[in-house]
């Protein structure tokens, strides 16, 4: 079987969970025996790949380093098209023009069965794709813009792009069943169109040598040790994640019980509106704000943490999730996280209700045993859950089409 992937990021030069999935989800395939040939939008090394050839459809450094990363469709503009496009880089727009120039050229000179996009960003380029060699079109749904806007309107460009890119698609994959439910109530796509594929944790990627370094985050450690709980969130800093709530429901959490520190990891536009929300709820001695983190200082922010927050306000999936009960932490997530179809063994609630959040907090924080409970019961849980399993779904799903393409 031979892979056309259409992704926007592969680690280590992604800028969240999308590039994580497709690097676990592409390694799998390649260990089934699937041949891939993968495209991004920029040129970088990415030395820890060697299962799959990975294409560069620009000469482009990683896009996050210029605010262009997979999450940014609330900036997306549609721009008057220069003279010469293949010359432009100021807008997504006009670099998911280059890239569907190059995929147009890529497949015109290669041979493969099946195209597999990822998300809005590619879903034009597996369209074009398609058209070009009538290959089925798998759209892999790792988030809708529904989801990135939180709540909100969200970008009608975007949208466009999602609705034709999934009608166009020969079977559409999401990562959850709430994912699917947004396909088909919000988009009005077919059920039967749809099939839902979670992400999964590859647990044999952590081990490769790491030791947690205490020195890390000193100041958090020497407070575990006075007794105090720490909460944490290893996410993006953008109203998708519902921090806002969290920040609230931490206030309300240590007026009952003051022994508890909240920690973000990341960076996003809502930064300096949550410093300020904390100053003005006067906490802020209580949360510490680490920047954007990868590599040791990412599992370090795991690893010194006790009770995991995923707080989004919509969440398709979560790997955080997953990769906190993983570095041993008990979680908490809102019902609105896709994750939680693949859990049981967690504390939920509804992402607005900022007092049940506080609850649960001030009752894993008071309660050792049940912080416990919650820490080894949910390892049981996500050691069930194998990308190898995700692979072999896919390539089910592959070769059903390849075959209904053959008769024809």
């Amino acid at each position: 079987m031979k892979l056309l992937m259409l992704g926007w990021e592969l680690p280590p030069h992604n800028s969240g969970g999308l590039g994580v999935a497709c690097f676990h989800l592409a390694k799998a395939l390649a260990y089934k025996g699937t041949s891939i040939d993968f495209i991004v939008p920029y040129s970088a090394k990415h030395e820890n790949i060697d299962f799959m050839n990975v294409h560069s459809a620009t000469t482009l450094s990683p896009l996050h380093k210029f605010g262009m990363g997979a999450y940014d469709s609330s900036f997306l503009i549609e721009t008057i098209e220069p003279n010469n496009p293949a010359e432009s880089s100021s807008t997504i727009r006009s670099i998911q023009k280059r890239y569907v120039q190059f995929v147009e050229q890529f497949v015109t000179k290669n041979d493969f069965d099946t195209i597999h996009a990822h998300d809005w960003l590619t879903m034009e380029a597996g369209i074009r794709a398609k058209e070009l060699t009538d290959k089925p079109l798998i759209v892999h749904v790792h988030a809708t813009e529904f989801d990135r806007a939180g709540g909100n309107s969200g970008n009608p460009i975007v949208h466009e792009i999602e609705y034709q890119g999934l009608m166009m698609a020969d079977r559409i994959l999401a990562v959850s069943e709430a994912t699917k439910r947004i396909i088909v109530e919000k988009y009005g796509i077919p059920a039967s169109k749809i099939e839902v594929v979670y992400n999964a944790i590859d647990t044999a990627s952590f081990d490769d040598g790491y030791e947690y370094d205490r020195r890390t985050y000193r100041y958090l450690e020497g407070l575990k040790q006075e007794g105090y709980t720490i909460v944490s969130a290893i996410t993006r800093l953008t109203v998708q994640k519902g921090l806002v709530h969290l920040v609230r429901s931490m206030a309300k959490a240590i007026d009952k019980y003051d022994r508890m520190v909240l920690l973000l990891a990341g960076d996003g536009e809502q930064r300096d509106e949550l410093i300020q929300l904390v100053a003005d709820l006067g906490i802020s001695d209580k949360v510490f704000f680490t920047g954007f983190v990868r590599g040791k200082q990412w599992r370090d922010a795991y690893s010194v943490s006790d009770v995991f927050v995923l707080s989004s306000i919509s969440e398709p999936f979560g790997l955080t999730a997953l990769e906190a009960a993983h570095h041993d932490n008990a979680l908490i997530i809102t019902r609105q996280s896709g994750v939680g179809e693949v859990l049981s063994s967690i504390f939920r609630y509804d992402f607005w209700d900022e007092d049940r959040l506080a609850d649960q907090l001030v009752g894993i924080a008071t309660s050792s045993a049940l912080k416990e409970s919650l820490r080894k019961n949910v390892t049981y849980e996500y050691a069930r859950i194998s990308w190898h399993d995700v692979a072999a779904q896919c390539i089910g799903l592959y070769t059903q089409h390849t075959k209904q393409e053959a008769f024809v």
